[in-house]
């Protein structure tokens, strides 16, 4: 597969074939993503992999919170707290591609909720990562983060396997860190779902809009 194959061919998956993934691919692709870049080096991620009955443990605590309405206590604001324009646009089209692919109407609450539900437990994946950084870090480990995190992203499409990068599963961290016996003060920056996609699923048919290059870009001679 040639390289901006695979750079298109990477999309959230939100539906995932009951198989297990090879132990030795998940160690490739971290094996493979340690060699992004990070300033000075610094090298911030902290990675948890988790399948078998400590995620389903750990689903079923993410779901009762969040169906219980207990408010998401993020460790750091990963949202803008004021939406403007064009985001605030882009952020609706994205949600409403979805809830129309499924026929979810705006009124119907409780399918709106199932839906959003899946997000706790990564989408029923068999395997789901938390990343951790630790709290000394600023915002430029934030950055180096991101190239890490398509690293290993695109590296899992080259192995024939799906991911969704989840800032849900970021919404309840002391549930997460509990559960892996984690340091309070390190900061969940994301998960992500990782198996195989369900090709039939209706909810992985869709993508969602991308801006041509034009559109954010400046050249200057």
């Amino acid at each position: 597969m040639q390289f901006s194959e695979t750079i298109l061919k990477r999309k959230s998956t939100r539906a995932f074939l009951n198989k297990s993934v090879e132990p030795e691919k998940i160690k490739l692709l971290l094996d493979l993503a340690r060699h992004a870049p990070s300033g000075v080096n610094t090298q911030p991620w902290q990675v948890a992999v988790v399948s078998g009955e400590t995620k389903k443990h750990m689903d079923l605590k993410l779901e009762q919170a969040f169906r219980a309405g207990t408010k998401a206590q993020m460790d750091y604001q990963y949202y803008p707290l004021q939406w403007k324009e064009p985001f605030k646009s882009r952020r609706k089209a994205c949600g409403l591609k979805m809830y129309s692919t499924l026929n979810i109407t705006r009124d119907d609450k409780q399918r709106q909720q199932d839906q959003w539900a899946a997000n706790y437990r990564a989408f029923d994946a068999p395997v789901v990562l938390f990343f951790f950084l630790d709290s000394c870090a600023e915002q430029g480990s934030f950055m180096d983060y991101g190239m890490f995190l398509q690293s290993i992203m695109l590296a899992a499409v080259d192995q024939g396997l799906a991911t969704c990068p989840q800032a849900a599963l970021t919404e309840y961290p002391s549930i997460v860190k509990e559960e892996l016996n984690r340091d309070d003060e390190s900061l969940l920056i994301c998960g992500m779902a990782l198996g195989y996609e369900d090709r039939d699923a209706l909810v992985n048919s869709y993508r969602t809009e991308r801006e041509d290059y034009l559109s954010f870009t400046q050249f200057f001679d």
